[in-house]
């Protein structure tokens, strides 16, 4: 679904529960273009722990193929320029 900012200041939250209870995302936009997006917090935790999935799968795949750096704080602290 897609709403207006304006839409949304007119008639509040009412109408994202109305679209988000059809299990529907919302695009809110500003001047015609997309802004924003309103999701279930159910389906926003999903993407957030598929997400962690995927960057533990990729550590743990660097971690095997020996792609890591052994080195101190004061060391890793100094290569990222801190």
């Amino acid at each position: 679904m897609i709403i207006s900012a304006n839409e949304v200041k007119r008639r509040g939250v009412s109408i994202l529960e109305k679209y988000l209870k059809k299990g529907e995302e919302i695009y809110i936009t500003i001047r015609g273009k997309k802004k924003f997006v309103v999701l279930p917090v159910e389906e926003y935790e999903r993407l957030k722990e598929a997400e962690l999935e995927s960057f533990i799968r990729q550590a743990e795949e660097d971690y095997k193929e020996g792609r890591y750096i052994v080195e101190s704080a004061e060391e890793h602290f100094k290569r990222l320029g801190l």
